[in-house]
């Protein structure tokens, strides 16, 4: 019984402390965005006098003829062109650096860790993307955000890969299966639960990343939903009850994904905890 208490009791703290520090900032956004500029400049953790939703709403909207519709537009196009490619090539380099063992494996293995460990470099990156001709575009913003987070990719998968037997890869190859169908046909399918994972996973990474978007595409035309925050802020002047309504429109996508996938998420990122 004293067992059991304890572990309510240390449940309890638990929650609550994961209620203060995630949730009480978030009614602190939700508060604060739909006040008016006046009382939302005061910053306060207070009830507003007047609602202002609506108001504050279009305004975040309209801003810059509408900056904030293309930004989402881009965001979207930019998450899923550089997720697809993490999945698709992540997979394809988890598949073979777990089953087929080589000379070259602790190579590879080395530079997987490697894209984990070292830092991106952002004057090298940039020349490397003039002299491709895809600096301040949108495929090179694509190709950057995949390659940074493929390393991430690749591990979680190959993590997997040791629980899915090899029996299967023999007899798919007894069949007649070549590589890419015993690929496609055979192992892809039962990758499902860690590609949930990695989907969400990057697709959130990617949506909320501040950085990239700012070093490698540059200009309105290009902007993404994270870059929209400075539309409201300035040297001189800030509108916080604007800017918080943005940060609570962009804040929305990322929150509803790990709602729904959360479960999803803690299976894929456990699935290969036992083997490997």
């Amino acid at each position: 019984m004293r067992r059991k208490r304890s572990s309510y009791i240390v449940s309890a703290l638990a929650i609550l402390f994961a209620g203060v520090i995630f949730v009480v900032p978030f009614i602190f956004i939700v508060l604060t965005a739909i006040k008016d500029r006046q009382e939302a400049s005061l910053l306060q953790f207070s009830l507003p006098t007047t609602i202002h939703f609506w108001e504050n709403l279009v305004a975040v909207f309209s801003a810059r003829d509408f900056i904030l519709v293309r930004a989402f537009a881009n965001s979207t196009i930019l998450t899923v062109g550089s997720v697809a490619i993490m999945v698709i090539l992540g997979a394809m380099v988890g598949f073979v650096l777990q089953r087929r063992k080589s000379r070259i494996n602790g190579l590879a293995n080395f530079l997987v860790l490697a894209g984990l460990i070292i830092p991106p470099a952002v004057v090298p990156t940039i020349w490397v993307m003039n002299a491709l001709g895809i600096f301040k575009t949108l495929p090179g913003l694509i190709l950057v955000e995949a390659t940074f987070g493929l390393s991430f990719t690749i591990l979680l998968i190959r993590a997997f890969m040791a629980s899915v037997p090899r029996e299967l890869d023999e007899a798919a190859i007894i069949d007649g299966a070549g590589p890419i169908r015993l690929f496609f046909s055979v192992i892809l399918p039962l990758l499902r639960p860690i590609l949930v994972t990695v989907i969400i996973v990057q697709c959130v990474a990617v949506f909320n990343n501040f950085t990239y978007p700012l070093y490698f595409l540059p200009g309105d035309e290009n902007a993404t939903v994270q870059l929209t925050l400075f539309n409201f802020q300035s040297d001189y002047e800030t509108s916080y009850n604007l800017l918080f309504m943005d940060i609570l429109l962009i804040t929305i996508p990322p929150l509803i994904a790990f709602i729904f996938f959360s479960r999803q998420i803690v299976a894929g990122m456990t699935s290969g905890a036992v083997k490997g």
